[in-house]
């Protein structure tokens, strides 16, 4: 059973696209799927974000949402000389304050009354040196976001940040 974990998360902003760009691209070429700003979202309880890429890619999917935290991306930006950088470049869902990600890893926790299981790591891959600046992929091990599964119907909002 997974520990459920009492957290204040805020939402900032959320992401979808509704292709995929590098994932699966392996010594391929990225394609051009945009990535849109959406000021709420429904969230379908194992299945993902209702008109997302990951919608639906496959049962139990350990990537039906990814979360990436807002302070960390300023770290990012600063760290790497990247101050133009924007956080829909980072291809995740959910731009999230209040919480170190890493931490909830094997959690349950809500979200605006959404909840969610924190499955893994969101991993960084060479593609982040491409959508992002040379430096990034390496910059963001260990810190490059959270995959989760959801685990209850609902809507998110975007609140942004002031």
């Amino acid at each position: 059973m997974p520990l459920t974990l009492t957290t204040v998360l805020s939402l900032n902003r959320i992401f979808i696209s509704e292709g995929h760009s590098f994932f699966g691209r392996h010594g391929l070429g990225s394609l051009n799927h945009p990535v849109r700003e959406v000021p709420q979202i429904e969230c379908i309880a194992g299945r993902g974000l209702k008109g997302d890429r990951f919608f639906d890619h496959q049962p139990d999917y350990k990537g039906q949402v990814t979360l990436f935290s807002t302070e960390v991306f300023a770290e990012l930006r600063a760290a790497v000389n990247l101050p133009e950088a924007s956080p829909a470049a980072l291809r995740r869902n959910l731009l999230v304050t209040g919480a170190d990600l890493n931490e909830l890893i094997g959690a349950e926790f809500e979200l605006q009354g959404v909840r969610l299981l924190g499955t893994e790591e969101c991993r960084p891959c060479y593609w982040m040196d491409e959508a992002l600046g040379p430096g990034a992929e390496a910059w963001l091990r260990g810190r490059g976001g959270l995959r989760c599964r959801i685990l209850s119907d609902g809507w998110l909002r975007a609140q942004p940040a002031r």
